[in-house]
């Protein structure tokens, strides 16, 4: 039987992957790649994008697609064989693709192709893909002199080996952890449905009482709900702590980060950048780390008054009704939900009893189908784990669009957090079209008591979010490989289709659609919707601190701290932290030995990001509100202009030409409830 990773010809056979097809696919792969690539620089004709390029994105599509099976496996149903041969060609493809990028007759093929009389007459896409490559070839040290060429390789491997390593320990510290309790006078307070899935944790032990972990659906209910302060602080320890040397050594980020940091540094300098964040905005909007810092600075300028009243209610809030005097980082969540219930007349346990699973998926698509004019529809495939569903998407003449796998529930050997992948990437073939596939993946709890799954609000604005993502990589009309999609976008502007679909969260046109009681299967009350409308900003000055925070943190540790000075990464972060915070953690939080997003996830001097994609995503969605939420000329607008349009030129002309102008921070302010008029 072929192996089911070199199956190229419609979706993958995720029911047939094993760990043990992993090498023999990807060493026939490579060893195809290294024979093309000596023939295409061994040929003396002249390169073309059909006789050069094609060929290559045909390879790197195959690759690719390859690739994206065992990382996405690896990601989600984690075991020690998958990880052992993950890792192992990790490091060969690592190897391989850092040898081509510094392949000098490729590059200056590539060269040839720019400058060749037919570049002009290559499609938008196509020269911006040449352009990309070239650009490409020069950060992956293909101008460097020989010795440091190897050096840069080297380098490369081992920030590789090194990121995997750091989301290893941090998973198997989070999925090493669980604390049972016996008494159920110690869990007063947390919602029944976390409880039931505690106890269901706790049987499928073989143990009685109730289990908790680490995984966001058992951890946050404790956090926010549990009256147990000294349960709220073991939790709140274990979780701020995870991957430090308050655990086992084996699975300390500590060495790594600095390991990590050291060899950005030496890559960035290789390269003749000053530092690594120089380097990092090379392929984003944002032109230098100067930039990126006065945005942070003029955002928390306007954040931090707001910041700094929101602490100061929920201090004086917890002293008075909690008797909670001194409040601590393990009270915060716990504070915040009390007070949030006492102004607003709602919890958010409350709120989550109107959101099933079934009917926030119906919202989703609706909207989606709405202003897009799509259709959303199950649909089959085979499938990782039983959990798993999969949809696709036809347009208005019932032609499909693209396909999508749902992974919702947290699980042990699954990584944390959400995000959406590509599987297979939307371009133009012999046969035709090939449309894009993308997995969705959140950490959401499953259900429990034969009751669907229930999502809090926020849950729901994640779903929104990923999804946002996923329609960015659906709805590309770009043909060409390296752009298609979210394939060649800036990663500052990478944000901005997913923070914006977060805003139809919040409107009752929307909302009304998307609910209906568990039990009574009433629709979400008008009366309940305008609390939560009332308490939307509740606390959005110290969010917005905090994100600017880790923004600052994680832009400063690339361009300032020096990794190999006596100042640790700990020491920059609590400098940070008198400048912007309000939130001040203990000093045993270990918040960088879980910092994935920039140690393990890409974005390693880029998490401003968020932030900066939030800017436009906030005045691209003003539009709507201008023109009407659900307006499905404003989104075809939105759909030619910026999803369709995917890599294939600046996300800032993209956005021009969307809404008409530059953009501005107005709408996120007024968004997040801080503008003059709030205070």
């Amino acid at each position: 039987m072929q192996n089911p990773l070199l199956h190229f010809s419609g979706l993958p056979h995720f029911d047939r992957v094993r760990p043990e097809h992993v090498t023999p696919a990807i060493e026939q792969l490579l060893a195809e790649g290294r024979s093309l690539v000596a023939r295409l620089v061994a040929d003396t004709v002249l390169p073309t994008w059909d006789n050069f390029a094609r060929p290559l994105e045909d390879f790197e599509e195959k690759l690719s697609r390859a690739w994206s099976q065992v990382s996405h496996m690896n990601a989600v149903v984690n075991s020690p064989e998958l990880r052992e041969a993950y890792n192992a060609n990790l490091a060969t493809l690592t190897a391989f693709y850092a040898d081509l990028s510094q392949n000098e007759a490729l590059y200056a093929k590539f060269k040839q192709l720019r400058a060749a009389a037919g570049f002009d007459l290559l499609n938008v896409a196509q020269r911006r893909i040449v352009e990309n490559e070239l650009r490409d070839f020069r950060l992956g040290g293909a101008e460097l002199p020989e010795a440091q060429k190897a050096r840069f390789k080297a380098i490369q491997e081992d920030l590789s080996t090194l990121s995997a390593k750091f989301e290893e320990n941090l998973l198997d510290t989070t999925n090493d952890f669980a604390h049972f309790v016996a008494k159920d006078a110690e869990l007063t307070g947390i919602p029944d449905d976390a409880r039931q899935a505690a106890r269901e944790a706790a049987e499928s032990d073989g143990k009685a009482g109730w289990k908790f972990t680490l995984h966001f659906p058992s951890y946050m209910p404790v956090l926010q709900y549990a009256e147990n302060r000294a349960l709220r602080e073991k939790l709140y320890y274990a979780y701020a702590t995870r991957a430090s040397e308050f655990g086992k050594p084996e699975w300390d980020n500590t060495a790594l980060i600095t390991q990590l940091l050291k060899l950005r540094a030496e890559a960035a300098q290789l390269l003749g950048y000053d530092n690594y964040s120089q380097l990092s905005l090379v392929t984003k909007m944002a032109q230098s780390p100067t930039e990126v810092m006065d945005f942070l600075h003029t955002l928390a300028a306007r954040a931090r008054p707001f910041a700094e009243r929101d602490m100061q209610e929920l201090c004086a809030y917890a002293a008075e009704k909690l008797g909670l005097a001194q409040l601590e980082a393990w009270d915060i969540a716990y504070a915040s939900e009390k007070l949030r219930e006492e102004k607003y007349a709602f919890s958010d346990q409350e709120v989550k009893q109107y959101f099933p699973e079934p009917q926030v998926l119906h919202g989703l698509f609706k909207v989606t189908e709405t202003i897009f004019g799509v259709q959303v529809k199950k649909s089959q495939a085979p499938v990782w784990h039983e959990d798993v569903s999969f949809y696709e998407i036809t347009d208005c003449h019932g032609e499909l669009v693209g396909q999508f796998y749902l992974d919702l529930y947290a699980r042990n050997g699954k990584r944390g957090g959400a995000w959406m992948d590509e599987a297979i990437t939307r371009r133009r073939k012999a046969h035709g079209i090939e449309t894009p596939v993308a997995f969705l993946t959140c950490n959401f709890s499953a259900p429990v008591g034969g009751k669907p799954a229930l999502f809090t609000h926020d849950e729901v604005i994640t779903m929104f979010h990923e999804f946002g993502h996923g329609l960015h990589h659906l709805l590309t009309k770009v043909e060409d490989y390296g752009v298609s999609g979210i394939k060649g976008v800036e990663w500052d502007a990478v944000e901005l289709p997913s923070q914006f679909m977060e805003n139809f969260c919040w409107e009752w046109d929307v909302l009304r659609h998307m609910t209906k009681h568990v039990d009574t299967g009433a629709h979400l009350p008008r009366e309940l919707f305008d609390k939560m409308v009332a308490a939307k900003n509740f606390q959005a000055g110290m969010q917005t601190v905090r994100q600017i925070e880790f923004s600052l943190f994680d832009m400063r540790l690339h361009c300032e701290l020096d990794p190999y000075g006596t100042k640790t990464p700990l020491q920059l972060l609590e400098e940070i932290r008198d400048e912007v915070a309000v939130v001040r953690p203990p000093q045993w939080n270990r918040f960088p030995n879980n910092f994935s997003h920039i140690f393990a996830g890409g974005y390693a001097a880029g998490y401003y990001s968020y932030k900066w994609a939030e800017v436009l995503s906030a005045d691209a969605y003003s539009l709507f509100e201008e023109n009407g939420v659900l307006s499905e000329e404003t989104g075809h607008r939105f759909w030619s202009e910026i999803l369709a349009q995917g890599g294939s030129r600046p996300a800032l002309e993209s956005f021009v030409a969307f809404r008409g102008r530059q953009p501005t921070i107005d709408a996120l302010l007024r968004h997040n409830g801080m503008t003059e008029a709030y205070a």
